[in-house]
């Protein structure tokens, strides 16, 4: 009996020793979301903060002359992920290119494009427009040329024969006259098929004679 009882009290107290362990474990388990190393989903107010960085912007170049090309503003803007698509020359009622359209691919790219002028010397300037501006404003992909100096008694048969041996739109063929700071002009713009058929109409035609007057031919983009 003493043995027994000595055997039950020994139990008894290996019981109350394992008692307090399963309470410190069973405080001691936390749900693993606590602790999870995930990113947590972003509140309304995060995502309102936040300066979105995707998305198409849209911008306008100014002080650019009538040589500057895509070319040029491509180079200038390395890095901002560009082609010839994302430009289009903004051209006054005499064809005066006034700014260079820029389609961004992102906010991050424009950023980009802020700080490279400011480090370039701010040759041109650049500001911010919405899609709209940039949907109005038609382009030419240089497919298109002005003739510059038509002369006033011209007929588009004159300009027909002026163009021999390109490959135009007949069609297309519009005659006007513009005011310039040299006056009134005549002008006619032609379009064409392909850049490559525009560009051989000016390296063959540019300051040639039409009725006995000097034409300017001028690449329209």
């Amino acid at each position: 009996m003493r043995q027994l009882s000595r055997a039950a009290m020994k139990w008894s107290r290996l019981i109350e020793t394992a008692q307090p362990n399963r309470r410190l474990a069973s405080t001691s388990f936390v749900s693993p979301k606590l602790f999870s190393t995930e990113a947590s989903e972003p509140t309304s107010d995060d995502q309102f903060l936040r300066t979105p960085t995707s998305g198409l912007v849209y911008g306008k170049l100014a002080n650019i002359t009538k040589h500057t090309t895509k070319s040029d503003i491509i180079n200038l803007l390395e890095g901002c992920d560009l082609n010839p698509e994302n430009l289009k020359v903004e051209y006054n009622r005499s064809y005066f290119p006034l700014s260079m359209m820029v389609e961004f691919p992102s906010r991050s790219a424009y950023d980009a494009a802020l700080r490279t002028i400011g480090r370039k010397g701010r040759l041109y300037n650049i500001s911010k427009v919405d899609k709209a501006e940039w949907d109005t404003n038609a382009p030419y992909d240089g497919k298109a040329i002005l003739l510059y100096g038509i002369p006033r008694n011209a007929l588009i048969d004159d300009v027909e024969r002026f163009l021999s041996g390109c490959r135009y739109d007949s069609s297309s063929i519009e005659m006007f006259v513009r005011p310039t700071n040299q006056g009134l002009v005549r002008m006619a713009l032609v379009r064409f098929p392909s850049q490559a058929l525009a560009m051989h109409a000016y390296i063959t035609k540019n300051r040639g004679f039409c009725l006995n007057d000097q034409i300017t031919v001028h690449v329209l983009h």
